[in-house]
C-alpha cells in the first residue's frame, strides 16, 4: 500500500524501549553506528546482486555496486548510502518502525545485568543482539532515510528523532535505486562527520567489505576508494593478519569478541570451495532458541546467496562465517538448499574440519578450549545423540565437572585413565544444579570408595547418556539406576574398630518386606543399598527404565514415568546406618508393625526430599514427622495427625499405616 502524504506513526513499544536504552545507557564509544550501517548497506547490495540472477534488468542502469559516505563538517551531517536493493514503504515501516519482542527484552535485560555488574555493556551488545541501526541515534539527533526499491518507481522517506515517532511519506529526493541514509549529528558528536574520523573507522571496522566502499565530501566531485571490495576469504592465509580475520569475523558476525578459533581453507577435488568460519569467544542471547538458524553466509563465486545455508549440524550452531562454492549453481534456491546433494557433502566436510580444528584448540590451547566449552558446551552434547557418526569425536571435545574436579575442564579420555581396578563402568549424576549433585546420597558409596562420578546438571544430559553406548568399551551408568555393583570395588582400608556395624542381612532382608507390604504401589522394591554411606535410604530409577533425572523431566512434560517409561523407583536402605539397624533389629523381633509403617512413610518421603523433590503427599509427610517427634518427647498424637495419617495408611492399602 503507498501514499501521497507522509503519516506519522508511534514506534512499536518494544522498540521505543530499545531507543531509550541505546540513548540513554553509557556506552565507551558510539563509534559502532557506522560499522553497524555499513553493513546493513553491504547485505543490501548483496540481495540485490542475488536478486538479479533471476531479473538481470534490476542491475541493467547501474551495475557497479557500491557504498558511498558523504562528509559534511559545515552542516553537521553524515550521509551513507548504497545502489542495493531499496525498500518500499511496507519494508521501510517493518524493518525501521518493528521488532522482535524477545530480543528486545533480552536486550534490555543483558543490559542492565552488565550495568549492575560495572561492565561496558554496548560494544558487546549491539552485535550480540543485532539492533544495530537504531545505534544511529547514540550520535543523530534525527536520522533520515531515504529509499527506492530496485524495480519500483515510487520512493519513500522514513524520518525520525528517536524519542517514541517516525514519520513516513514518499520520497522526492530518493536515490535511483537503494537507500541513503542521512545522520543529522549531535552537537558532542561532530567529529563523525569529520573525513579523517570516517575514513580510520571504516578501515579499522570495514576494511573487509565485499562492496567497494568511496568516500567524498558535500560539495565536492571528488571521491576516494576506501575499501575495493575484494574479499578477504580469497587471499592465502600467509597473507592474511590475526587482526584482520578478527576485524572481518566482527563484520560477518556484528560481534565484538575476538574469534576463539579461525578455520580458513580452500578444498579441492570432487568439490572446490573456500571456507572462513569463526568460533567464537562469547555465547549470543539466542543460542538456546528452537527457531534459532545457523549464521553462516553462502557464496557461490563471490555473489550472495542466503545468511544462513544449511551447511553445518545444529549443535555447531554457533558457529559464525562464510563458504564460497565454485560448483553450485547461482540460481540456487533456498528449497534445493535443503536437498541438493553436493551441498550435504559439503556439510560433512565442513563439520568435520571445525571438529578436528577444535580438538587441535583443546590440545593446544586448552585455556582457550575451557571458555570454547563453557560458552557452547551444552550445545555441542546435542551431538552426541544427534550425530552418531561422530559420536567418538565429540566424546574427545567433552568436558565436564565431576567430584573430583567440580570446576569442570574433565575430559573423558582422563576419566578412564583414572579409572578404580574391578571398575567397569563411566558413572554420572544427572541433575537440574551441580551444588545439589554434590549433596546427593546416591553419591557417598562412591565417594567412599574414591570412585569418580561425573556431575551433568544441563538439561541436555539427561538426554544424550540414553544415547551414548559408551567411550572407550566402557557404559555409562546412572548412580540412580539399577544396582550400583560397587561390591567388587574395594574400599581403603579402615581399622576394625571404625568400621561401621551392619545390621544382619536377615534382618535387613525382613524389614524390607514390611516396608514394602507397607509403601505398597508407591515403590517396586525394598532392598539393601552398597551406594549409601551417611544417609539412611535413597530412591533409585529401576535398572531398564529411565534415569530419575529423566523422569522428572518427562513427568514435567505431562506425561507419567510410570506409563511406560520409568517405571515406579526402587527404595534402598543402608544397613550399616543407626536408624535402619534399630528398625530391622524391631523388625526381627516382631510386634512393631505400627512403628516400622510410621518409619516406612517417613524414609520414603525423606528420600523424595534428599532426590530434590517434595513428598508425594507433605501434608501426611508433616503429621508423621511431628508425631515422631511429639513420641519422643513423651508426648500424646494429636488426633487430626492421626487420621491425616490414617488416611495416607489407607490409601496406599496397608492397614499397619495408621
Amino acid at each position: 500500500m503507498t501514499t501521497d502524504t507522509a503519516e506519522t506513526r508511534a514506534f512499536e513499544a518494544d522498540v521505543a524501549r530499545l531507543l531509550h536504552l541505546m540513548v540513554h545507557s553509557v556506552y565507551s564509544t558510539p563509534d559502532v553506528f557506522l560499522r553497524e550501517l555499513v553493513s546493513n548497506a553491504a547485505d543490501a547490495c548483496e540481495k540485490l546482486r542475488q536478486t538479479s540472477l533471476t531479473e538481470p534488468s534490476l542491475l541493467k542502469d547501474d551495475p557497479a555496486l557500491k557504498i558511498t559516505i558523504t562528509v559534511d563538517p559545515e552542516g553537521k551531517r553524515l550521509v551513507i548510502s548504497d545502489n542495493g536493493i531499496g525498500m518500499t514503504r511496507d519494508e521501510l515501516v517493518q524493518n525501521l518502525g518493528t521488532m522482535a519482542r524477545s530480543g528486545t527484552e533480552a536486550f534490555r535485560r543483558a543490559l542492565a545485568e552488565k550495568a549492575a555488574a560495572g561492565e561496558d555493556a554496548g560494544k558487546a551488545l549491539i552485535g550480540q543482539f543485532g539492533v544495530g541501526f537504531y545505534s544511529a541515534f547514540m550520535v543523530a539527533r534525527e536520522v533520515v532515510v531515504d529509499s527506492r526499491a530496485a524495480g519500483h518507481e515510487a520512493a519513500f522517506r522514513w524520518s525520525s528523532d528517536g524519542s517514541g515517532e517516525y514519520a513516513i511519506g514518499p520520497s522526492d529526493d530518493a536515490p535511483a535505486r537503494g537507500t541513503r541514509i542521512t545522520l543529522h549529528l549531535k552537537d558532542e558528536h561532530a567529529s563523525y562527520a569529520q573525513e579523517a574520523t570516517v575514513e580510520r573507522l571504516v578501515r579499522h571496522h570495514s576494511a573487509h567489505v565485499p562492496v567497494p566502499i568511496v568516500i567524498a565530501k558535500a560539495g565536492e566531485d571528488v571521491r576516494r576508494e576506501l575499501v575495493n571490495g575484494t574479499a578477504l576469504w580469497a587471499k592465502p592465509r600467509s597473507e592474511i593478519t590475526a587482526e584482520e580475520y578478527a576485524d572481518f569475523y566482527r563484520f560477518t558476525a556484528g560481534a565484538f569478541d575476538s574469534p576463539a578459533l579461525t578455520v580458513h581453507y580452500r578444498a579441492e577435488g570432487r568439490q572446490e570451495y573456500t571456507a572462513l568460519l569463526f568460533v567464537p569467544e562469547m555465547a549470543p542471547f539466542d543460542l538456546f532458541d528452537p527457531d534459532r538458524k545457523g549464521r553462516v553466509k553462502l557464496y557461490v563465486r563471490r555473489v550472495f546467496i542466503t545468511d544462513d545455508a544449511p551447511v553445518l549440524p545444529g549443535y555447531l550452531r554457533f558457529v559464525r562465517g562464510l563458504v564460497d562454492s565454485e560448483d553450485l549453481p547461482l540460481n540456487i534456491s533456498r528449497e534445493m538448499l535443503q536437498t541438493n546433494p553436493m551441498l550435504a557433502q559439503m556439510k560433512g566436510a565442513l563439520t568435520k574440519r571445525v571438529l578436528s580444528e577444535l580438538k587441535k584448540l583443546s590440545e593446544n590451547e586448552p585455556e582457550t578450549y575451557a571458555k570454547v566449552w563453557d560458552a557452547f558446551g551444552a550445545v555441542m552434547k546435542e551431538g552426541i545423540y544427534e550425530d552418531a557418526e561422530r559420536r567418538d569425536d565429540l566424546y574427545a571435545l567433552a568436558r565436564f565437572s565431576t567430584t573430583k574436579a567440580p570446576a569442570g575442564g574433565r575430559s573423558l579420555k582422563d576419566y578412564t585413565a583414572d579409572m578404580k581396578e574391578n571398575q567397569t563402568a563411566i558413572f554420572y549424576a544427572v541433575g537440574e544444579d551441580r551444588e545439589r549433585l554434590e549433596q546427593s546420597p546416591h553419591l557417598e558409596g562412591f565417594a567412599a570408595r574414591d570412585v569418580e562420578v561425573l556431575l551433568l546438571a544441563d538439561p541436555v544430559d539427561a538426554f544424550w547418556v540414553r544415547a551414548a553406548v559408551g567411550y572407550d568399551g566402557k557404559p555409562f551408568r546412572s548412580v540412580t539406576q539399577g544396582a550400583a555393583d560397587l561390591d567388587a570395588i574395594a574400599k581403603p582400608a579402615t581399622p576394625v574398630e571404625e568400621m561401621p556395624r551392619e545390621a544382619r542381612a536377615s534382618d535387613v532382608a525382613t524389614l524390607s518386606a514390611l516396608i514394602r507390604q507397607t509403601l505398597g504401589e508407591r515403590v517396586s522394591d525394598v532392598r539393601a543399598s552398597s551406594r549409601l554411606a551417611t544417609s539412611p535410604a535413597c530412591l533409585v530409577a529401576p535398572e531398564h527404565g529411565y534415569d530419575r533425572q529423566l523422569e522428572r523431566i518427562i513427568s514435567r512434560s505431562g506425561r507419567s514415568p510410570g506409563a511406560g517409561f520409568g517405571g515406579r523407583p526402587i527404595l534402598e536402605l543402608n544397613p550399616s546406618h543407626p536408624l535402619i539397624r534399630a528398625l530391622a533389629e524391631k523388625a526381627a523381633a516382631g510386634g512393631e508393625a505400627e512403628r516400622i509403617a510410621d518409619a516406612a512413610w517417613l524414609l520414603l518421603g525423606s528420600a523424595e526430599i534428599l532426590d530434590g523433590e517434595v513428598p508425594s503427599d507433605s501434608a501426611a509427610f508433616n503429621a508423621r514427622l511431628v508425631s515422631a517427634m511429639t513420641a519422643m518427647l513423651g508426648g500424646p498424637t494429636p488426633p487430626d495427625q492421626a487420621d491425616t495419617m490414617a488416611v495416607e495408611g489407607g490409601n496406599a492399602g496397608t492397614s499397619d499405616a495408621a
